[in-house]
């Protein structure tokens, strides 16, 4: 359903992507690990236009476009097939957790507001969170507020959700109600492209695994293909340094 080539990327004189490629399937979940600095973040953040790609095409849904020259109403188009989830929530505080989840409802796609509400209601009760509607941010855990980004996430009924390390901003006892709402969500057949450090829910959850270093894919393959007989000995060494944290099924030792 998603396919990338040749996607570049350069802020100032420093290369920062170099020439990524990657194909997401329906209903695959791909995670992409790498050192910090390796470009996962600013990839992810071209897919969904909040960067513009120097270089690159984007095929989606059969369509094909080329990423450094899309109309700005092509980016809304294939915004509506998208959700993104930060790594600080990017709530608004001065508004509930129903509120958050219902605001781009009503505001960019003009759903009339009770509608938006039913839809948002649904949302929450699938991270679990139906009982805390009401709440403002200030009033949740991060945990919480990171669930309430996720049903904003799925309350667009989006073809493909991506997350941008969405557990890196959490304490390790909070981590886990987010990873777990995650494992549910592949579970129910959601795309998902998961820029994360979480070695256990790579290892578990993923179809596919990406391993990015400089900019560029160093090796992709299954879960099983990366975790147990990496080809290549840069993803070896990344992994190997990982185990220091995380134990051999991918979870926190610390």
């Amino acid at each position: 359903m998603l396919e990338v080539k040749n996607v570049r990327k350069s802020f100032g004189d420093v290369p920062v992507l170099c020439g990524v490629e990657l194909r997401v399937e329906q209903g695959e979940v791909v995670s992409i690990l790498g050192p910090s600095g390796s470009g996962k973040t600013t990839f992810l953040r071209c897919l969904n236009f909040l960067e513009t790609a120097d270089e690159g095409t984007m095929s989606f849904d059969g369509e094909t476009f080329s990423m450094n020259r899309l109309h700005k109403k092509d980016i809304a188009r294939l915004r509506r097939k998208t959700a993104f989830v930060f790594q600080n929530y990017n709530l608004f505080l001065n508004k509930t957790a129903l509120q958050n989840v219902t605001e781009g409802l009503t505001a960019a796609r003009k759903i009339p507001k009770a509608q938006a509400e039913e839809t948002g209601r649904r949302a929450l009760e699938r991270v679990g969170l139906s009982d805390r509607q009401d709440y403002y941010p200030y009033q949740l855990s991060g945990g919480q507020q990171q669930r309430v980004a996720i049903a904003r996430a799925l309350a667009a009924e989006p073809e493909i959700i991506y997350f941008d390390e969405p557990t890196s901003a959490l304490d390790p006892e909070l981590t886990g109600e987010v990873l777990e709402v995650m494992r549910r969500l592949a579970g129910d057949g959601m795309t998902m492209l998961v820029v994360t450090h979480e070695m256990g829910f790579a290892r578990t959850v993923s179809n596919k695994v990406v391993f990015m270093e400089d900019g560029r894919v160093v090796e992709s393959g299954t879960a099983a293909e990366i975790f147990e007989c990496p080809r290549e000995v840069r993803t070896r060494e990344f992994l190997r340094l990982t185990n220091k944290t995380y134990g051999e099924k991918g979870e926190s030792v610390q």
